[in-house]
């Protein structure tokens, strides 16, 4: 089962480099608006906690290899995403929005402010 796809475009194109995660709905919960929004808050504190103490911002020294500490980030990252596919699932289920279609608008944006070139 390949979750990942990443697409690298060919020199000389406008194609856009990405990276598609594929992650599932989670079918044993029945989250809310409000629910998915302290969890994501949540896991984007334990991401962020988790990069302070690699970085020693925590005052604590870290006794640990520097490809472990990385690990538990990537870990930490893919519980960030987890919670933002769970809260597009609740976008779409509750309030009828679009994702496909905020994602295109999302890409505009990326465009006209200069982060991306298409």
């Amino acid at each position: 089962m390949n979750l990942l796809k990443y697409r690298q475009p060919l020199k000389g194109s406008h194609e856009m480099d990405t990276k598609t995660l594929s992650l599932p709905r989670l079918n044993g919960l029945s989250p809310t608006l409000e629910s998915t929004a302290l969890k994501l808050m949540e896991e984007a504190g334990e991401l962020a906690q988790c990069i302070g103490k690699f970085r020693g911002l925590s005052g604590e020294t870290v006794h640990m290899e520097e490809s472990h500490v990385i690990e538990e980030i990537a870990r930490e990252l893919l519980d960030v995403a987890q919670t933002a596919i769970t809260m597009m699932f609740v976008l779409e289920d509750h309030y009828q929005i679009d994702i496909e279609q905020m994602l295109q608008n999302h890409v505009e944006k990326l465009d006209r402010k200069g982060y991306l070139s298409l």
